[in-house]
C-alpha cells in the first residue's frame, strides 16, 4: 500500500543577488515533475508553500498553501543583519494542522528532486524506514533554468555531508522539540536529524542515493553575515539537547558524535542525569 506524502518548503521572493533567485525556480519545477512521476504509480503527493503574507503571490499554483507564516527570528532577538528567518517549528506545526498525509516530507527550497524521488521514498517507506534522511549531491553550475533539469539530471554530482532532506511519520510530530531553531542557517540539520531518530522506529542517513541534488556548493551558513544567526541555532540546539538528555535519551549514532563534542559537559548542566547518553 503506497503511504500519502505531504512535502512542504518555504516559498520565498529572493534577491536577484541570492543563489536562491536561481535556485528556487529549478526546485519547484523538480518537485513538480517528481509529483507527476509519482501519480503515475498511484502515490500521492501534495506539495505545500510556507511563506510569510507577502510572498503569498508567489507560491505556484499547483501548491497547497498552509496558514501563513507570522514570525521569524527577528521577533526573538536582535541580530546585526535583517534576515526574516521562521521557525521550522512554525512551518511543520502549520503543514501538520493542514494535512492528513501519513508521512511529511521537509527540503530546503534550494534542494531539487530527481524525478522518481517520492517513488524512492515511498519504497523506502514500506520497507519499514519511518524517519529518514537523504543527502543530496552537488552539481555544477553549469545549467542554472527549470528548462534544463534534463540536463541537471544526467550529472552524478558529488557527495555532500549535510542534511536538507528529512521524511518521517506525521504522528510523530507532536513528540517533536525543536525549540526556536530556525531554518536557513548551521545546525538546523541536526535539530531535525535528533528528532527524527528518537521518534522513528527505523531511522537511517541515506548519503549514497541520487534522488536530491543541489547547484554549487556555495556554503552560505558559513558566511560572516549569518554569524548572528548561527551563534543562535547553537543555543536552540543546546537546548534541544538539554531536553532530551534529562530523560536519557541522547543517541548513541555517529551522526552527532561530533555535536556531543562540540557542547560537552555543557548538555548536562541542566539536566538531572548528568553524563546520561541512553538511546543506541
Amino acid at each position: 500500500m503506497n503511504a500519502k506524502i505531504a512535502h512542504i518548503i518555504h516559498t520565498i521572493n529572493p534577491l536577484k543577488s541570492s543563489d536562491l533567485y536561481i535556485a528556487q525556480p529549478v526546485t519547484v519545477e523538480s518537485m513538480r515533475i517528481a509529483s507527476e512521476f509519482a501519480s503515475q504509480v498511484n502515490i500521492t503527493v501534495d506539495l505545500f508553500s510556507a511563506h510569510y503574507p507577502e510572498n503569498r503571490h508567489l507560491v505556484p499554483k499547483f501548491f497547497k498553501m498552509v496558514p501563513d507564516l507570522d514570525r521569524s527570528v527577528l521577533d526573538l532577538e536582535n541580530f546585526g543583519n535583517q534576515l526574516k528567518l521562521p521557525l521550522i517549528k512554525d512551518i511543520l506545526d502549520r503543514l501538520y494542522a493542514t494535512t492528513d498525509a501519513e508521512y511529511l516530507i521537509y527540503t530546503n527550497v534550494d534542494i531539487s528532486l530527481m524525478p522518481n524521488f517520492y517513488i524512492e521514498v515511498n519504497r523506502l517507506i514500506s520497507e519499514g524506514y519511518d524517519a529518514f534522511s537523504i543527502t543530496r549531491r552537488t552539481i555544477s553550475t553549469d545549467y542554472q533554468r527549470p528548462q534544463d533539469l534534463l540536463q541537471m539530471y544526467k550529472q552524478a554530482g558529488e557527495l555532500h555531508p549535510g542534511n536538507d532532506c528529512f521524511v518521517f511519520r506525521r504522528d510523530a510530530y507532536p513528540n517533536y522539540y525543536l525549540a526556536s531553531g530556525c531554518i536557513g542557517t548551521f545546525r538546523f540539520g541536526k535539530l531535525m536529524l535528533l528528532n527524527l531518530f528518537l521518534h522513528g522506529t527505523k531511522f537511517e542517513i541515506f548519503r549514497d542515493r541520487h534522488l536530491t541534488f543541489h547547484l554549487g556548493n556555495d556554503r552560505v551558513w558559513r558566511r560572516a553575515e549569518v554569524k548572528d544567526f548561527t551563534e543562535f541555532n547553537n543555543r536552540q540546539m543546546l537546548d534541544v539537547l538539554r531536553y532530551f538528555a534529562v530523560d536519557g535519551l541522547l543517541p548513541v549514532h555517529p551522526a552527532f558524535n561530533r555535536l556531543y563534542a562540540y557542547f560537552g559537559d555543557e548538555i548536562y548542566s541542566n539536566a538531572s542525569n548528568r553524563g546520561k547518553i541512553a538511546r543506541g
